[in-house]
């Protein structure tokens, strides 16, 4: 039976509550590391990243809590960038290709400055075997979609980086002389990707830019595909991560709250596996 772990975006509190999780179902003898495949989406590029290396989701909690990244927004283009996620009168691709301009011109901080410190973020920097771990991104120029794995020609921390860059947030990533920016631009978890697989655990935090569509919407695609399992925050998670999913100092409540969830998920975790 082949199993996939989809973790979507959700800013920094969406690492910090997937990780809790991952913790939590640890606990209850639940190791997620072994599944066949992990599709990585923004925050779910840098948990999955994590879980897929073999770093300790424990030890992961504590890297995560020496980072201390400075953030510049532009918000004028951000709010721009939102409303147009948001317009669902327009072509998704289209969509996609005008954030992707916002975020190359908004002013946001130096991209080498924003990669050196999610490199912080990643204690093993090179990938797994190709197939096991897919990280996606967009690109700023066309707006398409990129999947990419350990069979790619692309270090596996600017990947992560790529798909981590939420327009006019953080800065796009130069891959291969392109300019790649968050792949939940695209689609909240990016699913479709484990639509073959037998069994589907989707991890969804909460998204930084709005999209039109919900967590539950985009799942639909899994529905006749196999086993599915949504798994979202909870009311103490969601109290715990607030109103901004970048704000570091919700990391520690936000981990302790993914860990009592991820404790009380695992008998119907254990039931999908």
């Amino acid at each position: 039976m082949t199993i996939a772990l989809v973790l979507g975006a959700g800013g920094i509190t969406g690492v910090a509550w997937q990780i809790g999780v991952l913790v939590g179902l640890r606990r209850q003898g639940i190791d997620l590391g072994g599944v066949d495949r992990i599709v990585g989406t923004s925050a779910g590029a840098v948990t999955g990243t994590l879980l897929a290396t073999g770093v300790e989701p424990e030890l992961a909690v504590e890297v995560e809590d020496r980072v201390r990244a400075t953030i510049k927004p532009d918000w004028n283009r951000g709010a721009q960038a939102f409303a147009l996620l948001n317009d669902a009168t327009l072509d998704p691709a289209a969509v996609r290709a005008g954030v992707g301009a916002l975020a190359v011109s908004a002013e946001v901080g130096a991209e080498d400055e924003y990669i050196a410190s999610l490199a912080q973020r990643l204690p093993i920097q090179q990938w797994p075997a190709p197939g096991r771990l897919l990280i996606t991104a967009v690109d700023t120029a066309t707006g398409d979609p990129v999947v990419w794995d350990g069979a790619d020609a692309v270090p596996l921390v600017r990947a992560v980086a790529a798909s981590c860059a939420v327009p006019c947030i953080f800065p796009p990533v130069t891959v291969n002389g392109g300019r790649y920016m968050d792949g939940g631009v695209r689609s909240y978890t990016n699913a479709d990707l484990a639509a073959d697989a037998d069994a589907v655990l989707v991890i969804a935090p909460r998204l930084p830019l709005g999209l039109r569509r919900t967590c539950a919407e985009e799942q639909h695609v899994l529905r006749d595909s196999g086993r599915v399992t949504i798994v979202e925050p909870d009311a103490a998670a969601s109290a715990a991560v607030g109103d901004n999913v970048f704000d570091m100092r919700r990391w520690r409540p936000t981990v302790d709250a993914g860990i009592a969830q991820g404790e009380s998920l695992a008998p119907t975790i254990s039931r999908l596996l």
